[in-house]
């Protein structure tokens, strides 16, 4: 390529120094010619900032005045970096020399491609793929969200199986590379996810838009995963299922939306069922809280000020990445639990 683009990788932090201090000289030994590593801070009452300075003084350090979570934080520290790409990585990610270059020559090779990310694999078992993103992301017909590599929690280990390069439906926000023009057209996260899927409603509002999120196999990085909040985190539930309401509500065409929210209510009905079953009465609270606010929020609009609505007029629901199949029926029900299992016609 001619022209060099200027690259920044982010890291978001909120009292981590830990991580910091034992993934970041792996994100310093990075090559690519125009590159600028910065760490945007959430407020941390920790002394990342003051670790930051002392040990890592190559490193840009844009301060936010409070914790915003993820979507907030990234979008406020993003409006102060200038760059063609940003790299948005989770502070618990091992990476390698050689990890930007592959994923930055896949996504010039096409203007229609806004995202990318590369494999994500397990930092504690190598040899694994990692829950959040895997081999890139793929939606099912009720709105579940799974990945070549992980459907729900069975992870698989990378035997080479998904070695190809190829479009997927989203990129985990663990380790996600997006061009700036389209983050700045997307208008960003949606603040209101505050963490948790907020990557796929962005990359289901850029494919709406008619642009790609591509998966780079030649490029993997190594993930700790559940360093800011656990599964057994009752706000955690509360997010995820209040979240993916939300995402089918804002991404869907309205009489599809209602269908698909209608038969996730009953399904979360369940999924409280069980949890009370098993004697988690917060994560069984938290659920309700997310429909609770889903449907006190239900009538205001769809799309903060900031964020442009991205629905097609024409919708089409053969969006790449999508999977028609019912996910639940095709794990629990005909025990598909790796990817491979699954009907590869019944993908768009």
């Amino acid at each position: 390529m001619s022209h060099i683009p200027k690259v920044a990788v982010v890291i978001l932090n909120w009292n981590g120094a830990k991580h910091l201090s034992q993934f970041l000289p792996s994100v310093l030994t990075s090559v690519w010619p125009n590159l600028e590593i910065i760490v945007g801070d959430n407020a941390s009452t920790d002394n990342s900032v003051e670790l930051l300075k002392r040990d890592f003084p190559s490193v840009r350090i844009i301060q936010n005045k409070d914790n915003y979570g993820f979507t907030g934080g990234y979008n406020r520290v993003l409006e102060q970096v200038q760059a063609d790409y940003f790299i948005l990585l989770n502070s618990d990610v091992e990476v390698f020399p050689g990890w930007i270059k592959p994923v930055i020559d896949l996504m010039e090779s096409d203007d229609l491609i806004a995202v990318a990310a590369p494999k994500i694999k397990s930092y504690t078992q190598k040899d694994h793929f990692e829950h959040a993103g895997a081999a890139g992301g793929f939606i099912d017909s009720l709105g579940y969200p799974f990945c070549r590599g992980r459907i729900f929690y069975e992870i698989e280990e990378d035997k080479g199986q998904y070695d190809q390069s190829g479009e997927v439906f989203w990129a985990s926000g663990a380790s996600m590379f997006i061009k700036k023009k389209y983050w700045d057209e997307a208008g960003g996260f949606d603040e209101r996810f505050f963490a948790h899927m907020e990557e796929i409603d962005l990359c289901w509002r850029l494919k709406n838009r008619g642009y790609k999120v591509m998966y780079c196999a030649e490029s993997e990085v190594f993930h700790l995963g559940g360093g800011t909040l656990n599964t057994e985190n009752p706000f955690k539930t509360y997010l995820n299922f209040r979240n993916n309401l939300l995402l089918l509500k804002k991404n869907l065409p309205y009489f599809k939306a209602v269908a698909v929210i209608s038969a996730r209510l009953w399904l979360d009905f369940i999924a409280m069922a069980r949890f009370l079953n098993e004697g988690k009465r917060r994560d069984a609270w938290a659920v309700s809280r997310a429909h609770q606010n889903f449907f006190r929020n239900l009538l205001k609009r769809a799309y903060p000020k900031h964020i442009k609505d991205s629905k097609p007029v024409s919708y089409d629901l053969r969006l790449k990445g999508m999977y028609k199949g019912v996910l639940i029926v095709d794990f629990f029900v005909k025990k598909r639990h790796k990817f491979t299992q699954l009907d590869q016609d019944d993908f768009c």
